[in-house]
């Protein structure tokens, strides 16, 4: 029998399974049923910057409406109890998932300024989040704005959620930033304990018909795991944090390929949400399959044998490898 435990975040985990931020977590039902078939932790879906920024607004505008018209308009300001707001809802869901389930419950934000929206870090904390994972996912599309300038607002964000709350924070980033390893590097420097590869932006399409601006969600594919993969292979032992892939873990070959680059963890969500939260003992069933045929016992005895401070020719991650690709076609 296999050993497929792991640690991720400093959290011991049955095996590096890890159930994605999706919709799959909205439900405790479907958090019960992801458990049950063996994914080791979830991440909850994200709760976002704008989110809380809108409904803290929407608050205030509503307690101020007609306080400064009438002095008896002051008699129908509903009291604070009374609000309900996202955020809010949000927090309790975290806090009811942990309640229901037996495995981490890791909480996400997204966002990308400092401000008053990031005291939410510290309510998921009190709600009983093992951990917290950050999502960079924000687009710059302003000409004026600097790869430094962006940069650092990130490094800025990590360091004061990291002062905000005990539990370990993950840090999900796209792959487009300009010199990854070093930015991994000022993560882990800004107290970030893990970094997740890569967030997938969601791409619009045109309705020709209507000529307008559509959203288009396309679930990914296996062929998607090269980009974290090759990224993970090449950071795996050079800084001291923890590395999780997403995008692209749709079988048990994936989930080992993930762990062989250094992954602590894989984390899936277009294959659950495709073939249902029951899919991943088929995934964790694949994996055992293929260790135990080449006498693999553990996850520890795989992690990082196929990183590129471990192979024979470390320069096929690397660009010089780029001509002997073009010259096999």
């Amino acid at each position: 029998m296999v050993d497929l435990s792991t640690t991720y975040l400093g959290l011991n985990l049955k095996n590096p399974l890890v159930a994605s931020a999706s919709p799959l977590s909205k439900n405790v039902e479907t958090a019960l049923e992801l458990e049950q078939a063996g994914v080791s932790a979830i991440v909850m879906y994200s709760l976002f910057e704008e989110q809380i920024i809108r409904e803290g607004l929407k608050l205030h505008e509503d307690l101020e409406r007609g306080s400064y018209q009438y002095a008896e308009a002051l008699t129908y300001i509903p009291e604070i109890g009374q609000y309900s707001i996202g955020p809010d809802k949000y927090v309790d869901e975290v806090r009811r998932l942990k309640q229901a389930v037996q495995i981490p419950v890791i909480g996400s934000l997204n966002g990308v300024s400092s401000g008053g929206w990031i005291d939410y870090a510290k309510k998921i904390e009190q709600a009983g989040a093992d951990a917290l994972e950050l999502n960079l996912y924000y687009l710059a599309t302003d000409p004026g704005l600097t790869s430094v300038e962006l940069e650092n607002r990130y490094i800025n964000l990590i360091g004061n959620l990291c002062e905000q709350v005990r539990i370990p924070l993950a840090v999900k980033i796209s792959p487009f930033i300009t010199a990854l390893p070093n930015f991994a590097v000022r993560v882990a420097q800004a107290g970030g304990r893990g970094l997740v590869l890569f967030n997938r932006f969601y791409q619009p399409d045109f309705d020709l018909e209507h000529l307008e601006v559509v959203p288009n969600l396309v679930l990914s594919s296996s062929q998607e795991l090269r980009l974290p993969l090759r990224w993970i292979a090449i950071l795996y032992g050079r800084i001291a944090i923890d590395l999780a892939l997403t995008t692209g873990i749709h079988s048990g070959a994936d989930l080992v390929k993930a762990v062989m680059a250094g992954s602590s963890v894989g984390m899936s969500a277009s294959a659950l949400l495709k073939h249902g939260p029951a899919y991943s003992a088929t995934i964790l069933s694949e994996m055992c399959a293929w260790m135990e045929e080449r006498e693999y016992t553990s996850v520890e005895q795989m992690k990082g044998s196929m990183s590129q401070r471990a192979v024979a020719d470390p320069a096929s991650f690397e660009r010089v490898n780029y001509m002997k690709v073009l010259s096999s076609y």
